[in-house]
C-alpha cells in the first residue's frame, strides 16, 4: 500500500497543496514551523479520523475559512481509491470512497493504513494511561475497521452513565431535594440520535446502561486482550533491535475487573463487567463518575522487571515509544496488508546508531513518509524523493 497523491484545501497552514509522491522514501524538508507535520497529520486523520496533536478538529481547518479537506489517492494491490474528508468545526464531518459519499465518516477506515510515529509518542511510555489505551484501541481499529464502531458505542454509553450518575451525584448532595431529569432509558442510534424515552429518575435507569456497557464494553476488552496477546511478541522484537539488546521490553493488559479463568469470551467478559459494576455502584453514586471498564484499563510497560514509566531514560524512552509503532507496523504487516509507515521528526531524536538500526528495520517498506529540518539526519538507504516545505508550499525538489 502506498499513498500517490495528496491534496489539502484549508487545512492547517495549507490553503491548498497538491503532491504527488511516490513508493520508498519521501522526505520532507524545511525549517521548524513551515507546515512539514501538517502533510503527516493530514494522512494520520485520514487513517484514524483524529489527530496525533489535538483533541478537536478546529485547530486543522486554516483559521479564517469554514472548513478543510482531505483528499488522498491510495493505491493498494494495484487498484487506486480516492478517499476524502471535509471537516467542519462544529458540524459533522463528510466523507467519500471512490467520489460516492458514504453514511459515516468511519466507513473510509481501513482504506489507508499508516503507522505515524511523531515526537509526541513519548507520552505513550511516560504519560496517562488513556494514551495507552488510544495507541492500542487505534491499532485494533487499523487491523478491524468495524472497532470504531464499538469503540464509538462505548464511549457513548459511558458518556450517557456518566450523566446519570452526576445527575444522582447532584440530587443527592441537595439532600433529595432536586429532581432528577428525565434520561431516555435507551441509548442512542449509531449515528448519536437520542430516542424519545420515558422520564424518571437517574438510578431508576442505571441497570439498563449497565447492561450496553457490559455488552459494548466486553467486545471492546476482548478486542484489546487479543490484541495484546499478538502484539506483545513484535513489542519485544521491535525493542531489542532498536535498542540493541539493552533491556527486554514487555507489555501486559490490565483491566480494572477480575477477568474470567481461560480465553477472552465475549459472554464471560460481560457476566464479570456486569459484577463488577454492580460492586462498584455505592462508590459511583458517590463520586458520580463510572469505575468499571475498559476506559478504566492501563496496558503496562516494563523494561526487564521494572515499569518503563518512571524508570526508563529519555533515551529508554524513545527507543520504547519507537518500538510501539514498528511493532505495531510489523503486525499490521503480519495480517497481509503493509500499511505506510510515516516518521515525524524522528531521526533528531536518535543516535547515530540508532537511526541506523531504524534504516535497516524499515527500508524494506513499501512506503516511508519522512519529515526532517536537516537533510544529512536522515540515513542514505530512506532519502528518495525529497520535498522542500515552505510555508503553505511543497515543492518537490529531486
Amino acid at each position: 500500500m502506498y499513498v500517490r497523491s495528496l491534496q489539502l484545501v484549508d487545512f492547517r497552514s495549507y490553503e491548498r497543496v497538491q503532491i504527488d509522491l511516490e513508493p520508498g522514501g519521501n522526505v520532507f524538508v524545511g525549517p521548524n514551523g513551515m507546515g512539514k507535520t501538517n502533510l503527516l497529520e493530514a494522512l494520520g486523520y485520514v487513517a484514524t479520523l483524529g489527530s496525533h496533536r489535538v483533541a478537536t478538529d478546529v485547530p486543522l481547518v486554516r483559521a479564517g475559512a469554514p472548513a478543510g479537506v482531505i483528499r488522498c489517492a491510495v493505491v493498494h494491490e494495484g487498484r487506486e481509491l480516492l478517499v476524502e474528508l471535509e471537516i467542519v468545526p462544529g458540524r459533522a464531518n463528510r466523507a467519500r470512497l471512490g467520489r460516492s459519499a458514504v453514511r459515516r465518516p468511519r466507513d473510509v477506515l481501513g482504506a489507508l493504513r499508516l503507522v505515524l510515529f511523531a515526537p509526541e509518542d513519548l507520552e505513550l511510555v511516560r504519560g496517562d494511561p488513556a494514551e495507552r489505551r488510544r495507541y492500542l484501541d487505534d491499532l485494533l481499529v487499523a487491523r478491524m475497521p468495524r472497532f470504531a464502531g464499538v469503540r464509538a458505542d462505548y464511549e457513548r454509553v459511558v458518556k450517557q452513565r456518566n450523566a446519570l450518575l452526576r445527575t444522582a451525584y447532584l440530587a443527592r448532595r441537595a439532600g433529595g431535594g432536586r429532581r432528577t431529569r428525565p434520561v431516555p432509558a435507551e441509548p442512542p442510534d449509531e449515528d448519536g440520535n437520542q430516542p424519545a424515552g420515558d422520564a424518571g429518575s437517574a438510578l431508576s435507569t442505571l441497570a439498563v446502561w449497565d447492561t450496553h456497557l457490559a455488552r459494548h464494553g466486553a467486545e471492546l476488552l476482548a478486542g484489546r486482550l487479543e490484541l495484546v496477546a499478538a502484539l506483545a511478541p513484535h513489542v519485544a522484537k521491535a525493542y531489542d533491535a532498536v535498542a540493541a539488546g539493552h533491556g527486554a521490553a514487555g507489555i501486559a493488559y490490565r483491566p480494572s475487573i477480575e477477568l474470567p479463568d481461560g480465553p477472552p469470551d465475549r459472554d464471560g467478559l460481560a457476566a464479570a463487567l456486569t459484577r463488577a459494576l454492580g460492586e462498584a455502584r455505592s462508590a459511583e453514586i458517590e463520586r458520580g463518575v463510572t469505575l468499571v471498564g475498559p476506559h478504566r484499563d492501563e496496558l503496562t510497560l516494563t523494561l526487564g522487571a521494572l515499569p518503563a514509566r518512571g524508570y526508563a531514560s529519555h533515551g529508554e524512552s524513545w527507543s520504547y515509544a519507537l518500538a510501539l509503532r514498528l511493532a505495531a507496523y510489523d503486525l499490521l504487516r503480519a495480517d497481509g496488508i503493509e500499511p505506510v509507515l510515516a516518521l515525524d521528526d524522528v531521526f533528531a531524536e536518535l543516535d547515530a546508531g540508532r537511526r541506523q538500526r531504524l534504516a535497516e528495520l524499515v527500508g524494506g517498506a513499501s512506503q516511508v513518509l519522512i519529515t526532517c529540518a536537516v537533510p544529512d539526519d536522515v540515513p542514505d538507504a530512506l532519502r528518495g524523493v525529497r520535498y522542500q516545505v515552505s510555508e503553505g508550499t511543497v515543492r518537490r525538489a529531486g
